[in-house]
C-alpha cells in the first residue's frame, strides 16, 4: 500500500498524471492502475478524472493528509534503521530562498566533514514553494524567513538576522554615501527579484512606507543576474549584505547600509514538525544549531 500513497503524493506534486508517473519512475498506466487500486482499497473516489487530471475530491484531500504522515513515518522508520547499522548517510534535499544560499555551505561543509556518505541537493525557490515542498515530502529541511508571513506547523531554527544595502556605482548620486535612508532608495532606478520572492516583497514594503512606488527596471528570480547588471555599474539593487560580499564587489560598486529605519529579518532553518526527526534532519539541526552559536551577536553573517 506504501507505494500507491507514494504514487498518490507524486501526483499531488505534479498535478499531471504522466508528469507525476516520470517523477516516481513508472509507465503512466501503472500509476493510474495504482491510483485506482488505492481508491478500491479505500472505498472512496480519490481523483476527479476526465481528459486529463482535474484535482482532487474531499476524500482525496484528506487522503493526502494521511499519506503524508505515513510515508513519512515509513521513511522515518527505514533511515533510522539504516542509521544503527551503516551509520548516518543518504540524501538530504534542501530548499532555499535565494538570498540565503550563500550561507548554505557554511551547514553543509561541517555537516558532511562529521558525516561524509551524505549526499546532498539544493533547490534554490520562494518561501511559499519550500512550505509546499516540505508538506508534500519533497524538501527533507528548508532555509527561509522566520518572522515575516506565516510558516505553519513546521520546526523552526533561527541562524541570523539579514539587513540589507543599496548597491550602487561608486561615481552615481549615492555613491559616495555612508548611509541611505529608503526615502532615497525609493527613487532610484532598481534591479529586484520577481515580485513571488519574499525578499521582493519586504523591499516593496519599505519602499512603499517611505513614500515610493517599486517600479524595478528589470526583474529576475536569479540574484546571480541582478549581481552581474549592479557589477556592470549601470544598475542599482537591494541586496541582503551577506549576499553582497559573498557574490563580490567591484572598485566601482558600493555596499552602502539603508537606514530610516534599519530593518532586518530572521533567516533560519525550518522542518517538517515530526518526533522522532529523520535521522539525517536531527542530525543537521543539531549542525544548525551549533552555527547558530557562533552567529550569536554576528549580523548577516555565518563566520
Amino acid at each position: 500500500m506504501i507505494d500507491k500513497l507514494e504514487m498518490l503524493l507524486a501526483l499531488a506534486s505534479e498535478r499531471h498524471f504522466g508528469r507525476a508517473a516520470e517523477a516516481i519512475g513508472v509507465t503512466q498506466q501503472s500509476l493510474s492502475s495504482g491510483i485506482k487500486q488505492l481508491e478500491e482499497r479505500l472505498g472512496v473516489l480519490l481523483v476527479q478524472r476526465g481528459s486529463r487530471f482535474q484535482g482532487f475530491t474531499a476524500e482525496g484531500e484528506k487522503a493526502l493528509d494521511w499519506a503524508r504522515r505515513i510515508v513519512g513515518d515509513v521513511r522515518a522508520m527505514r533511515q533510522d534503521l539504516r542509521t544503527l547499522s551503516r551509520g548516518l548517510d543518504g540524501h538530504l534535499r534542501i530548499a532555499a530562498i535565494p538570498t540565503a544560499l550563500p550561507v548554505i555551505a557554511s551547514l553543509t561543509t561541517p555537516f558532511r566533514a562529521r558525516h561524509p556518505d551524505v549526499r546532498f541537493t539544493i533547490r534554490s525557490t520562494t518561501s511559499a514553494e519550500i512550505l509546499s515542498l516540505l508538506t508534500n515530502l519533497e524538501a527533507d529541511v528548508g532555509l527561509t524567513y522566520l518572522d515575516n508571513e506565516p510558516l505553519g506547523r513546521v520546526t523552526a531554527l533561527p541562524l541570523y538576522r539579514e539587513s540589507y544595502r543599496l548597491l550602487t556605482a561608486a561615481d552615481a548620486p549615492f555613491g559616495r554615501r555612508d548611509a541611505v535612508t529608503w526615502a532615497e532608495v525609493a527613487g532610484i532606478p532598481l534591479c529586484l527579484l520577481t515580485p513571488d520572492m519574499q525578499n521582493r516583497r519586504i523591499i516593496d514594503a519599505h519602499l512603499r512606507a517611505a513614500g515610493g512606488e517599486p517600479a524595478p527596471t528589470l526583474e529576475s528570480n536569479s540574484m546571480i543576474v541582478l549581481m552581474t547588471h549592479v557589477r556592470t555599474g549601470r544598475w542599482a539593487s537591494v541586496m541582503p549584505r551577506v549576499l553582497a560580499e559573498v557574490l563580490g564587489l567591484t572598485e566601482h560598486v558600493r555596499a552602502i547600509p539603508i537606514t530610516g529605519p534599519e530593518v532586518s529579518y530572521t533567516i533560519g532553518l525550518v522542518a517538517p514538525h515530526r518526533d522522532p526527526a529523520l535521522p539525517l534532519v536531527g542530525a543537521f539541526l543539531a549542525e544548525a544549531r551549533e552555527a547558530a552559536l557562533r552567529l550569536s551577536g554576528t549580523d548577516d553573517t555565518l563566520v
